[in-house]
Formats: structure tokens, C-alpha cells, sequence
């Protein structure tokens, strides 16, 4: 199941999609530009349910083509997961897309603005999803879709894609504080060797995730991102 708070200070779980068996998060090399924090939220949302996560950085001809995503995308491939650089206007990415959805039930999932109904409509043609231009005044998607669409693949291939709404607030439920260094799959080899077995990876001596990002083998960026992360979730634990 792929679930997120329920949007502004209510309490509780709004489900995405259910019956998944990966969840492929889009977001747009540029216009948006890539929030490499709510991707952060997304990849924990998966990991905290238990589904396998892919990410595509989509509209990559803006970017020069699939090379100029590779700064952005090189944390996120040495954590584990598999990226892929896409696009639609230029078909870049599509036919590589188009085999690891086969077979599958795939959650499409992401900001709005990013492309991921352009996607659903370039990887099956005949669709014809509602899509929109972006905002030129705030670099934001507008909304298109508005509930998840359950879209089944060509029979040569099998499985299904939920095209979701597009987010613009992604939150948490669910997952205690003291969880979230498993959902980031790059710490997990380094855990249960710190010096106290209830580390929090923050301030604590002989921290081994601390060391692993002060000698390069953990991205700072994405530790610091955990940070920020389980802050706001002993800040909930805290108020609930």
C-alpha cells in the first residue's frame, strides 16, 4: 500500500494506491526543478511499505539528454535504487521503460508537472491522459489528474500502471522515527554497528552512519536530508 498523511493538520493516512508491486517515482529534471527532498519523502514511503521503488527523471532534453541528470541522480543510484532518465518529446528511455513495467502493477507517483500522464500517453498510445503546461510564474505543475487512474498494459505485455494525482505536500504516517534509518537502503550495512544500540545517528559518539558519510560512502546530502526527516517525525510523535 502506498500511503501518505493526510494533507494539511488533519490526522491520519490518505491511501495513493494498493495491490502494487513497485512504485516508480517521477520527478522532472527541470521546470519544476527536481525537490531532491520530496523525492527523499517518496523513497521512505515506499521503503516504510514494504514496496520496491524505482525512480525517472523525466522531460532529461532540457537537460542536455540522459547525461545531464547524472549529478542529481548519482546519490540515488549508489544507495541502490535504479534510475531512469527519460523523455517524451525526444523518446529517450521509453522502450526500457516499457519492459520493466511489463508484467507488473506499477504505481506512477510524483509532484505535479512532472510528465507522468505525457509518460502513460507515450508508453500507450491511445490513452490520451489529461495533461497541462507548467506555471510559468511559479515553475509548478498544475493539477491534471485527479484520482488514480488504474491503466492496463498492451496484452503482449501484461500488468497494469495507476497513474496518481500530482503532490504537492507529502507527509509521513505511520512510520515511527526510530524506523526511518532502515528506509534509507544506503545505511542499512552500517547499522547495528554504532557504540549504543539505540543510536539515533545524530549527535551520538562512534556513530557508524556518521562515519560512513564523513568518509564519502554515505551522500551528506541525503544524510542531512534524514535528519530533517526524523525531526519532523518525533516532532508528530511528540504532538500525537
Amino acid at each position: 500500500m502506498l500511503a501518505r498523511r493526510a494533507p494539511g493538520k488533519a490526522r491520519g493516512e490518505r491511501i495513493v494506491a494498493a495491490n502494487v508491486d513497485q512504485v516508480l517515482v517521477v520527478f522532472a529534471a527541470a521546470k519544476p526543478e527536481p525537490h531532491v527532498r520530496m523525492l527523499d519523502r517518496f523513497l521512505v514511503i515506499a521503503e516504510g511499505n514494504d514496496i520496491p521503488a524505482r525512480i525517472i527523471f523525466n522531460k532529461a532534453e532540457l537537460v542536455g539528454g540522459p547525461s545531464g541528470v547524472d549529478a542529481i541522480a548519482r546519490d540515488y543510484e549508489r544507495a541502490g535504487y535504479d534510475v531512469h532518465r527519460t523523455s517524451v518529446k525526444a523518446k529517450i528511455g521509453l522502450d526500457e521503460l516499457r519492459g520493466v513495467l511489463a508484467g507488473k502493477t506499477s504505481a506512477l507517483t510524483g509532484p505535479s508537472g512532472v510528465g507522468k500522464s505525457s509518460l502513460c500517453n507515450a508508453l500507450f498510445p491511445g490513452l490520451d491522459l489529461r495533461t497541462a503546461e507548467i506555471s510559468e510564474s511559479v515553475n509548478k505543475g498544475r493539477h491534471t489528474t485527479v484520482g488514480a487512474l488504474l491503466v492496463p498494459i498492451p496484452d503482449a505485455l501484461g500488468g497494469f500502471v495507476v497513474d496518481t494525482p500530482g503532490l504537492r505536500e507529502v507527509g509521513m504516517w505511520g512510520l515511527p522515527s526510530v524506523d526511518l534509518a532502515h528506509c534509507f537502503p544506503e545505511f542499512r550495512p552500517f547499522l547495528g554497528n554504532c557504540k549504543f544500540q539505540d543510536c539515533s545517528h545524530g549527535h551520538e559518539p562512534n556513530c557508524a552512519v556518521r562515519s560512513a558519510v564523513e568518509s564519502g560512502q554515505v551522500s551528506r546530502e541525503r544524510y542531512e536530508s534524514f535528519l530533517k526527516l526524523r525531526e519532523e517525525l518525533s516532532d508528530a510523535e511528540r504532538q500525537w
